[in-house]
């Protein structure tokens, strides 16, 4: 469940940095706040999308399941 909701804010993201960016932050400034953006604010919005897509793909198996190096060793 959480790589899939990694995987959809990660699209999100990467596609829709501005709008996304925007939208979470009316939510989080009142109308009176007054908000000065750095040139790299959208930049890093897409960045934090590719690193959710790419964690999110990359570990394709459950976090239950052990992997080959993490099982128990038979003596």
């Amino acid at each position: 469940m959480l790589r899939l909701l990694a995987v959809v804010v990660g699209l999100v993201e990467l596609c829709f940095p501005r709008r996304t960016v925007d939208a979470l932050l009316s939510r989080a400034v009142t109308d009176e706040s007054e908000v000065e953006w750095r040139p790299w604010v959208y930049t890093a919005a897409r960045v934090e999308g590719a690193l959710l897509l790419w964690w999110a793909l990359r570990s394709g198996g459950s976090a239950s399941e052990p992997t080959p190096d993490s099982a128990p060793a038979d003596d």
